[in-house]
């Protein structure tokens, strides 16, 4: 292990020791306080463009699995953790360093200090490096780095072709902004036969498949920013056909609505978010990831939108579903993966609307 800097927006420093490539690496600074899950964490498309802080201590100790990904590749800019952990002890299962051998990073930080830094000055650009070691060369590459606010980054991440990847009777159209491999998984347990579309397919095209509803993918970057995509959402909304959106898809659909989001100072990142379903005056405990939030004021002068769901940490806006059309979202992942499976009953509910409209 060799020496690593990371250096954060607001000029704090912190000193530790190299992870994974030799190299730099910048993103915007978030953590994540899930205990496990660390695989799917970092090959999650929502984190691309960013760089994670493992708030559990102990990382990579118990290995890594082929089939425990959520994308083909590591989607994270970078990692910093406390203790990376070269031996693993799962059977059948290889090191984690395998997965990061392309990917900078940083060890031996106090993440605790760290994290509570970032609570309280919220998120912000930052760089890592293991071969830069001037601070004012780091400060000016940092300086240069686009902030998140106003970045469309599903583009980088989407398909890049229509495909068809399942056969059945319900037939769903997927807007890939950086679709999860578990997301995939829930809905093919439903008889259907999913297409991926770009995130910049045109409405006309989508709509050519004859489809019995649609799906809106999580993914990164800022939802304001995706002006066409917003579009396309308003014009699939119009076709009374179900909709089902899952966070970046949940604040695409607020926006076809009249309703903007925000960029909140830590966002929500973990398996353990408690939420209320408003519906049923039951809470689940739910796996999250995003850095942006639909608006509670405007939502409330919407007389169209129900809230159907409530972050209890911090009364944020979770779930909403237009009163007038079948069209249902959340923005946090009930496919977990990784994550508890209290909410996976909202892809049955999206189905049973499709079976519903097909009637």
């Amino acid at each position: 292990m060799s020496k690593a800097l990371l250096l954060l927006d607001d000029g704090s420093v912190f000193e530790g020791k190299s992870l994974g490539k030799i190299g730099t690496t910048l993103g915007e600074i978030c953590f994540n306080t899930g205990m496990t899950g660390y695989q799917e964490i970092f090959t999650d498309p929502s984190y691309f463009g960013q760089i994670v802080v493992m708030t559990s201590v102990h990382i990579g100790n118990y290995g890594a699995m082929d089939f425990e990904t959520e994308s083909e590749s590591i989607k994270i800019s970078g990692l910093v953790c406390r203790n990376f952990s070269k031996e693993h002890s799962r059977k059948n299962s290889h090191s984690l360093s395998h997965y990061l051998s392309n990917t900078v990073g940083i060890q031996n930080i106090d993440t605790r200090c760290l994290v509570n830094h970032i609570r309280s000055r919220g998120s912000m650009n930052c760089i890592i490096s293991s071969e830069i070691f001037d601070l004012s060369d780091l400060r000016k590459r940092l300086d240069q780095h686009p902030k998140m606010t106003g970045q469309n980054l599903s583009k980088l991440v989407s398909t890049d072709s229509v495909k068809s990847i399942s056969t059945g009777k319900y037939k769903i159209g997927i807007l890939d902004f950086g679709i999860k491999k578990s997301i995939l998984d829930s809905l093919e347990k439903f008889d259907t036969e999913c297409i991926l579309f770009p995130q910049d397919t045109d409405f006309e095209t989508i709509k050519s498949y004859d489809l019995d509803g649609f799906f809106l993918s999580n993914g990164p970057g800022d939802p304001g920013s995706m002006i066409s995509q917003i579009d396309t959402v308003k014009k699939i909304i119009s076709t009374e056909k179900p909709v089902f959106g899952i966070c970046l898809g949940h604040q695409l659909i607020a926006h076809a609505n009249g309703i903007s989001t925000y960029k909140m100072l830590n966002g929500h990142r973990g398996s353990n978010h408690p939420v209320k379903n408003i519906e049923t005056g039951k809470c689940e405990i739910t796996s999250q990831n995003h850095g942006f939030c639909i608006s509670k004021e405007e939502l409330a002068k919407n007389k169209n939108i129900e809230v159907t769901h409530i972050h209890l940490n911090d009364e944020t806006i979770a779930g909403i579903k237009l009163k007038d059309k079948p069209v249902m979202s959340v923005q946090y992942h009930p496919e977990a993966g990784p994550g508890p499976n209290d909410s996976k009953y909202l892809f049955e509910k999206f189905i049973n609307l499709i079976k519903h409209a097909k009637k």
